[in-house]
């Protein structure tokens, strides 16, 4: 992701003692600036914050800025964090201000939520088949109907980033 993405908000299903390391590990490989969330950071271009193991990730409105928000609740879909929970909060939040994008993984955390950005008009990619370690995550997101694009992943953030040059914006908030 070049420097001046859009703040990026990742849920992955990692234990809490990894979390920290995985930001680590891919702030030091990346362009963007990525840590694990803390709750209350303004989410800004060219920022990535990861949910840390054992939370929730949500997405907020602080007037006008997004800021992130990490919540105890339960599981959902037997995860915390849950993909949806994070991905029902920029539906609600952000709308259409918001894309998705949903990659490997088992399960069907992630499809409900994705679906409702969809449907909020944020717009939304997945992960291909063929390029998926498991298709699990992905495959229930489209069969739901709440993916405008599916794609292999070295072409994802192409899709991204031509998407977003047609609608006239290098960057959108989220």
């Amino acid at each position: 992701m070049p420097p001046d993405c859009p703040g990026t908000l990742i849920t992955q299903h990692m234990p809490e003692t990894f979390t920290m390391t995985f930001a680590r590990r891919l702030d030091s490989m990346c362009k963007i600036s990525v840590k694990e969330a803390e709750g209350g950071e303004r989410v800004l271009p060219g920022h990535a914050y990861i949910a840390p193991g054992n939370r929730h990730l949500l997405l907020k409105r602080s007037g006008a800025n997004y800021v992130t928000e990490l919540s105890d609740a339960p599981p959902v879909s037997r995860h915390r964090p849950s993909v949806d929970v994070l991905f029902r909060s920029a539906a609600n939040c952000a709308g259409s201000n918001a894309i998705g994008i949903i990659m490997t993984g088992m399960g069907d955390d992630g499809a409900a939520g994705m679906k409702e950005m969809h449907d909020n008009g944020a717009f939304t990619l997945a992960q291909d088949e063929e390029s998926c370690v498991v298709f699990g995550m992905p495959k229930e997101a489209i069969a739901r109907g709440g993916v405008d694009r599916v794609v292999p992943l070295p072409e994802l953030s192409s899709h991204l980033f031509d998407w977003l040059s047609a609608q006239g914006r290098r960057n959108f908030r989220v």
